[in-house]
This record gives structure tokens, sequence and C-alpha cells, in this order.
């Protein structure tokens, strides 16, 4: 009986392993399809007419898009606001719910002729599910909330589908940079 010795065995493992990539290097596997042309998402159109609330309110705290689904972020834009501001729509839309989330008031809207939906809270309703509204017509009340901390606030959230998108990009510049210009008259000379 014969017995192999690792000194023996070592040149034949050696050779094995410096020629058997070459003899997997022959054809490669084939390449994936390529993956379809995706078309761009549009860009949201800046369609408000009017604040939600106030003309100019400051932002309080921006939009921070979530990383994931359920990851932190912000998905909105809080505006400062006294409670009992009006609460007005920005675009022209559909109520599609108007109650109480988390015991929250809330308000969503369909935006006419596109595939977004704005939300408001925390707001005491004056509009129902199913009511057409107007661009800058009252669809609520700000409630007092926590939702700011001890700052009153409004949270105004844009959605397309389940993705949630700056609301912010709803306005128009002449609406971000303090409204259109306005003549004053001049006083008389004297």
């Amino acid at each position: 009986m014969r017995y192999v010795t690792l000194w023996t065995a070592l040149p034949l493992v050696l050779a094995a392993a410096l020629l058997t990539p070459l003899a997997w290097a022959g054809t490669p596997p084939p390449a994936p399809p390529p993956a379809p042309p995706t078309a761009p998402r549009p860009r949201v159109p800046a369609l408000a007419r009017a604040w939600p609330v106030g003309t100019r309110p400051p932002v309080l705290r921006g939009w921070q898009p979530p990383p994931t689904v359920y990851g932190p972020g912000h998905r909105g834009v809080d505006l400062a606001a006294p409670p009992g501001s009006p609460v007005r729509a920005v675009a022209p839309g559909r109520v599609l719910f108007a109650g109480r989330v988390a015991g929250r008031g809330v308000v969503s809207l369909e935006l006419r002729g596109t595939d977004l939906r704005t939300t408001y809270e925390p707001v005491r309703a004056s509009v129902g599910a199913g009511d057409e509204v107007g661009a800058g017509e009252v669809v609520g009340t700000l409630e007092a909330g926590a939702h700011c901390g001890t700052a009153p606030c409004l949270h105004w959230g844009l959605l397309r589908g389940g993705t949630y998108l700056d609301p912010l990009s709803l306005l128009p510049p002449w609406l971000l940079d303090g409204g259109p210009s306005r003549l004053l008259p001049v006083p008389p000379a004297g």
C-alpha cells in the first residue's frame, strides 16, 4: 500500500488550482438583457395660485425626503401660522379626505388635471370628501397641535402615488419670491 505525502500531493493541487480558472475561461456568460428605458417622471407643475396659509409664511422645517419608504425624513413642509388661521387650497381640486387621523384633523385634495394630491394638517375641515374647491378657497382652519413642538404650524404635504414630493415645488416663482410686482402711486411733487 502506497501513501501519498503532502509534499507529493502539493504540486498536483497547485497545478489543478492554477489550471482550473483557465478551463472556465472559455465563453463568458451572456450579458443580462438591457433594462427597458424608463420614462422620466414628469416634473411637478408650478400650478399653485396661493399659499395654504398667509401670504408668505415662514418655513419652520423644510422637506427632507426619506432614504427609504419607512425611513426617517420630513414628508412635507411646516409653515408658521397661528391657530385659527384659514387654510386654503393651493390649487383647484377635489377633496379626497376630510377627517381625523391619529387625533389630528387632516384634509387631502386631489389636484385637478394631475396625478398629485396635497395634504394639510392639523386642520378643522370646513369641506367634505367629494367637494370641489378652487385655488385659494378655504378648506378649514388651523388647529393647535404639537406637530412643530411649541410653535404653531401647518404641515403641508404633496404626493404622487405613494411618493412624497416637495410641496414648495407647486409654487410658481412669483409666489415663492414674494408675489407679483405692484406699481405704487408716485406722490405729487411739492
